[in-house]
């Protein structure tokens, strides 16, 4: 099974909940990508150079969802933070098959054209990608979009100024103040509409043919993302991507669809990058507020993935897991037959699995407590009780499967 998708559709999803984590949606890594595509329209970059160029700018920040206030305004010096979340981008993507050749870019996007590196490298050691990703990323930064943009624009420029030769290649910097020179570039970058128009233009470059297990490594590095925003729920995205996967053979799934539904296990909780960490971490019985707050991320989840070509069953399946069968889930209040069995595989794995991990909120608890739970949620029209009949039916496997995960996660 093979996906015809557009890279610079997938990277603006992946880009948008990187956003999310960031404690909002700044554009950041959308910004950084417009201003490093003017720069690499002067200089003489292949077509092939100036598309990796857009795509890891899109993503160049993606070490840092887990850290974000470690690493939002320390854009250059040699913050041990700084060098830490570009080195977790690179180790994240080194080895995927789809995204291992954005890795190196992403390592050295933050190092200085003088040398001071923790990666040794200066100059045109450095590779021309970083260091232009590098410049962008520190324009960008400063951007305020509260502010007037031309109030902003002396200040930032004077800053490029004093970095250039020490921070930032002269040449660069150069190109850089010829291209601020138009008012239309600093309205492009504050202005929501210019954003369509400029993924509109870059998307141009084609599609990309993607296997159904480059997909699936995708979901894994996405996953691993989600993961790192919770660490009290480690490993929950992958523990609910093999119980749904399981749960999808035992009811006559083929195997693609099972292949689709790990990947909406893997997926189901993207859009909780939009949650900050206190309140994921708060041991303690969350407000009204908090609530509503955690109750947003399946919204995002489906925004994320709905518009990936391909994907939109797997947003359907992902983002409806709080949905309940008598239609007073969250957030859609979808009901009864108009949610898919995807769907209710997704929202079994997912209580199955939160009720038998450790939570700030609660111990783990025994499988026989558990069974009664969500045998009880059936009986009460709010889960598929067919799926938790199976769930229960072979608990060895079920024990293993958990086991496994755990393993992985070891290594």
């Amino acid at each position: 099974m093979d996906f015809f998708i557009s890279p610079i559709q997938l990277l603006q999803s992946i880009s948008l909940a990187l956003e999310l984590s960031a404690g909002g949606l700044s554009s950041h890594q959308w910004r950084v990508a417009m201003i490093a595509d003017h720069v690499a329209d002067k200089l003489d970059l292949t077509r092939e150079e100036r598309q990796t160029l857009v795509h890891v700018s899109l993503i160049h920040d993606i070490g840092a969802a887990a850290s974000w206030e470690k690493v939002a305004g320390l854009r250059v010096g040699k913050s041990a933070d700084l060098y830490a979340h570009a080195y977790a981008g690179y180790t994240l993507l080194k080895d995927s098959a789809a995204f291992h050749d954005m890795a190196p870019y992403i390592r050295y996007h933050h190092d200085r054209w003088d040398g001071n590196n923790i990666s040794g490298l200066s100059g045109k050691q450095i590779p021309l990608l970083s260091r232009i990703i590098c410049l962008s990323d520190n324009v960008a930064i400063q951007i305020d979009a509260q502010r007037f943009i031309f109030d902003q624009v002396p200040g930032i420029l004077e800053n490029i100024r004093e970095g250039s030769g020490t921070y930032f290649q002269p040449e660069l910097v150069d190109v850089f103040l010829r291209i601020a020179q138009s008012e239309g570039f600093w309205l492009d970058l504050i202005n929501a509409y210019a954003f369509p128009e400029f993924f509109k233009r870059v998307g141009r470059y084609g599609d990309i043919c993607y296997s159904l297990e480059d997909v699936m490594d995708i979901a894994e590095i996405l996953a691993t993302v989600v993961d790192w925003n919770d660490p009290f729920t480690g490993g929950h995205s992958r523990r609910v991507a093999v119980i749904s996967e399981y749960l999808a053979s035992q009811k006559g799934f083929c195997s693609d669809e099972v292949k689709l539904m790990r990947i909406a296990g893997l997926l189901h909780d993207i859009g909780k990058l939009a949650v900050s960490r206190t309140i994921l971490e708060k041991p303690d019985k969350l407000n009204s507020s908090e609530f509503y707050i955690i109750k947003q991320h399946p919204y995002y989840t489906y925004h994320i993935l709905h518009n990936i070509e391909g994907l939109q069953d797997v947003a359907v399946w992902a983002a409806y897991h709080h949905e309940t069968l008598d239609g007073k889930g969250y957030p859609f209040r979808i009901k009864g037959e108009s949610l898919s069995l995807g769907s209710r595989i997704v929202a079994v794995a997912d209580i199955f699995t939160a009720l038998t991990e450790k939570r700030p909120y609660h111990a783990t608890m025994e499988r026989d407590a558990v069974r009664q739970i969500m045998q009880g949620m059936a009986q009460h029209g709010k889960i598929d009780g067919s799926l938790v009949a199976v769930l229960f039916h072979d608990p060895e496997k079920i024990n293993y499967l958990i086991a496994h995960v755990f393993a992985i996660q070891k290594k």
